[in-house]
């Protein structure tokens, strides 16, 4: 087999597997109300099989550098978010999401300005998700209705999560670790929610779980951080095991947390 062929057809594996995963998590994520589906939302559910496929093609280094990207761009998820769940209180989709892209992409070209550390990259995820934080609060209690998955709304997360994971692992030969991380964080799995969401349950109902999503955003946070001290001593496997268990325990530490405050 050639390795062109090779490569094409690992790629279409690799997008394959990946649209499942979201698949799977973001019907559990509509079901079970805002606050677990804006948890759910920031799992690991695209970043993590990017992140996987990255480390089978690369170096541990380079995925630690890869990780500190993922951080400075998570605090551009969190504007993201908040930026989608205040223009949703009162506008179209088009409107919210063109508004949180625009913030996002601004974020994102003025950050190629600025030499980022591990203490810089968490300092701006500090203060962008406490910011955030106490200006979501009021959205997040919005009832959601329930929905019927249809069977095209299932095409288009597959779709995009797969075009997402072709295109990472593709340039990540070209573009560099630090790229590479930034781009392995693209929110599409938020912005597929807000597509899907928006038409057949309304703004706020959407803007709800964007809100829970800024609190889910920090555990991610926490887990990329670990990503970046570990993959270079650990090795890329220990260092992704790690981080997908602190990621998936900094949520359930959340949704227990947010569950007892509510009932107080």
């Amino acid at each position: 087999m050639s390795p062109d062929l090779y490569f094409a057809l690992m790629l279409i594996v690799k997008m394959a597997v990946t649209a499942a995963f979201l698949l799977a998590a973001t019907i559990t994520a509509e079901r079970a109300g805002p606050l677990v589906g804006g948890l759910v939302a920031t799992l690991p559910i695209s970043a993590g099989p990017v992140y996987i496929f990255l480390a089978l093609d690369h170096d541990a280094h380079f995925i630690a550098q890869s990780a500190l990207g993922s951080l400075v761009t998570n605090a551009f998820n969190v504007v993201f978010a908040l930026t989608y769940a205040l223009l949703a209180q009162k506008r179209n989709l088009s409107v919210s999401l063109a508004g949180a892209f625009a913030a996002w992409f601004a974020l994102t070209w003025a950050s190629g300005a600025v030499a980022w550390t591990l203490a810089t990259a968490i300092a701006l995820n500090a203060v962008t998700i406490g910011l955030a934080f106490w200006l979501s609060a009021p959205l997040r209690h919005a009832p959601m209705p329930r929905v019927t998955t249809r069977w095209y709304d299932l095409v288009l997360r597959a779709a995009m999560v797969a075009l997402l994971v072709g295109t990472v692992v593709t340039l990540s030969f070209r573009i560099g670790p630090t790229a590479s991380g930034n781009l392995a964080v693209f929110p599409i799995v938020l912005t597929s929610i807000m597509i899907i969401l928006h038409h057949r349950v309304g703004g706020p109902a959407t803007a709800a779980v964007m809100a829970n999503a800024v609190i889910g955003l920090g555990g991610f946070g926490i887990a990329v951080v670990v990503l970046h001290l570990t993959a270079d001593r650990l090795g890329s496997p220990a260092a992704l095991s790690l981080t997908l268990a602190v990621s998936l325990g900094c949520n359930l530490l959340l949704y227990f947390v947010r569950q007892r405050s509510m009932t107080k």
